[in-house]
C-alpha cells in the first residue's frame, strides 16, 4: 500500500466505512431527507424562473439583512433550499445531494437539520452584524449588502462538511474547507464568503463543546467503578481477597445459602449435601 492509499485511508476510512453500510442495504431509500431536499430545492428553482412563481418564493425564501429580524428568522430555514441566482442549480442539486446524504447517513437526520439550519442562521445573523460593524473594520460589511439576496444551502452545506470531518477525524478534509473559505474571501470579498466563515466559526464552537462535554462523561464513567473497588477495599471489616468477616464470603467454597422457603436469606442455613458438616453439627454426629 503506497503511502497516499495509507493516509486515505486514515483520513476517509471511518467516514467511508459509516457511509457503506446503510447505503449498500437500502440504497437511494437509505438517504430519503437528503432526496426530498434535492426535489424541494428543484421545485422552487423551477416556481422561481416562472412569471406566478418568483414573487412567492421571494416571500417565503428570501432573506436581506434589512428585513425585519422576525421576518428574516421565518424565512431562514427555507432559504436553505432556495438557489442563489448567481450559481447554477446543479450545483446546489450536487451539493445537497452528496453533503446531505453523507450527513444523514452518519449524523442522522435530526443532527443534519440542526447543523444545517445552525450555518444558516450564523451566517444571516453574521450579515446583520458585519453591516453594523460598517466596512473599515476587518469582519464588518458595507451598507449595500443589506439588500442583497441571500439564498442557498452553501452555508448549510460548508457547516455540514466542518462537522462531518471534525466528527469521523477527517482533519485536512474540514482543513481544507476552511482554507477554501478563506482564500475565497481574499479572492472576492462578498457577502456569501463571509457567512460561510461565520457558519464555519458556529459548528467548530457547537463541536468543540461537544467533545468537552463528552470527555467529561467519559471521565466520570471511567473514575466512578475504580473509585466505588477502592472503596470497598478499604472498608472496616474486609479480609484479604476482597470478603469481609461475618458476612457470606465467610461460607466455604461450593456451599450454597438456602432460607426458609428454599432462598436466599438471613436465617439461611448452610449446606452442602445431606451428609455434609452442617447436618452433622445438628444431628450430634
Amino acid at each position: 500500500m503506497t503511502t497516499l492509499a495509507r493516509w486515505a485511508r486514515a483520513e476517509w476510512g471511518p467516514l467511508y466505512a459509516a457511509v457503506r453500510g446503510p447505503l449498500r442495504e437500502r440504497r437511494p431509500p437509505a438517504v430519503p431527507m437528503a432526496v426530498a431536499a434535492v426535489c424541494l430545492t428543484a421545485v422552487l428553482h423551477f416556481a422561481h424562473n416562472q412569471l406566478w412563481g418568483y414573487r412567492f418564493v421571494q416571500d417565503i425564501g428570501a432573506v436581506r439583512a434589512e428585513d425585519p429580524l422576525w421576518l428574516a428568522l421565518l424565512r431562514t430555514p427555507l432559504s436553505l433550499f432556495v438557489p442563489a441566482l448567481d450559481l447554477p442549480v446543479w450545483g446546489a442539486l450536487a451539493q445537497i445531494l452528496l453533503v446531505f446524504g453523507i450527513a444523514e447517513l452518519c449524523l442522522g437526520r435530526r443532527r443534519t437539520l440542526l447543523v444545517a439550519y445552525l450555518a444558516t442562521l450564523a451566517g444571516t445573523l453574521y450579515a446583520r452584524l458585519g453591516i453594523w460593524l460598517g466596512p473599515d473594520v476587518p469582519l464588518g460589511l458595507p451598507a449595500s449588502d443589506a439588500r442583497v439576496v441571500d439564498t442557498g444551502p452553501s452555508a448549510a452545506v460548508v457547516g455540514l462538511a466542518v462537522c462531518l470531518g471534525w466528527r469521523y477525524r477527517a482533519y485536512v478534509t474540514a482543513g481544507a474547507v476552511i482554507v477554501a473559505m478563506v482564500a475565497e474571501i481574499a479572492l472576492k470579498e462578498n457577502l456569501a464568503g463571509k457567512e460561510h466563515l461565520a457558519a464555519i466559526m458556529a459548528v467548530l464552537v457547537v463541536c468543540a463543546v461537544g467533545a468537552v462535554r463528552r470527555r467529561r462523561v467519559s471521565g466520570v464513567r471511567g473514575t466512578g467503578p475504580a473509585g466505588g473497588r477502592a472503596r470497598r477495599r478499604s472498608s472496616p471489616g474486609t479480609r484479604a481477597g476482597g470478603r469481609s468477616s461475618g458476612g457470606r464470603g465467610d461460607r466455604p467454597a461450593g456451599w450454597t445459602w438456602r432460607g426458609r422457603g428454599g432462598g436466599a436469606g438471613r436465617s439461611a442455613w448452610p449446606s452442602r449435601s445431606p451428609d455434609g458438616p452442617a447436618e452433622r453439627r445438628r444431628s450430634g454426629r
